[in-house]
C-alpha cells in the first residue's frame, strides 16, 4: 500500500449539555451511504484543519463555531483500498445557532456508550473509545 494517496479530513464530536454526541448519516449517492459519522469533511487547498471544520460545520449544520472552542482529542489513521485516510477528531461543546440538517442528512444525538449501535465507516470506529473515556 506504500505510495497510496493520503487524504486528510477533519471531524468533530459536537457534545450537548447532556453529554450526547451528534452523528450524521451519510446521504444516498455518497460513498459509504447510510453509515453514521462525525460531522466534518475534506480540507480545501491551503486550509488549516480548524478552518475546514468551522466551514464544514456551517455548511452541513448551520452552526457557527469559533476556533478556540475546538479541542483536538484523537485521530484515526485508516487504509482504504485506494487511499489512506488521516482524520483528526476535535471536540466542541460551544457553538452558536441551532444544529440543523443542511444537506438532507439524518442527525442523531447519541450517548457515547451507545455509538456502537450505529453502523459507522471503519475509520470512525476507533474514535468511539476516546470519546467514552472523555465523557
Amino acid at each position: 500500500m506504500s505510495g497510496a494517496k493520503i487524504l486528510l479530513v477533519v471531524a468533530c464530536a459536537l457534545v450537548d449539555a447532556d453529554g450526547r454526541v451528534l452523528l450524521a448519516r451519510r446521504p444516498e449517492g455518497k460513498a459509504l451511504a447510510g453509515l453514521w459519522e462525525f460531522p466534518g469533511g475534506k480540507l480545501e487547498p491551503g486550509e488549516r484543519p480548524e478552518e475546514a471544520l468551522i466551514r464544514e460545520l456551517a455548511e452541513e449544520l448551520g452552526i457557527d463555531v469559533k476556533s478556540a472552542c475546538l479541542a483536538p482529542l484523537t485521530f484515526a489513521s485508516h487504509a482504504y483500498e485506494d487511499k489512506h485516510l488521516l482524520m483528526p477528531l476535535y471536540v466542541c461543546r460551544r457553538w452558536s445557532g441551532q444544529v440543523q440538517s443542511k444537506e438532507g442528512q439524518a442527525l442523531a444525538w447519541v450517548k457515547p456508550n451507545k455509538m456502537r449501535e450505529y453502523p459507522m465507516p471503519p475509520a470512525d470506529l476507533p474514535l468511539i473509545a476516546p470519546l467514552i473515556d472523555l465523557l
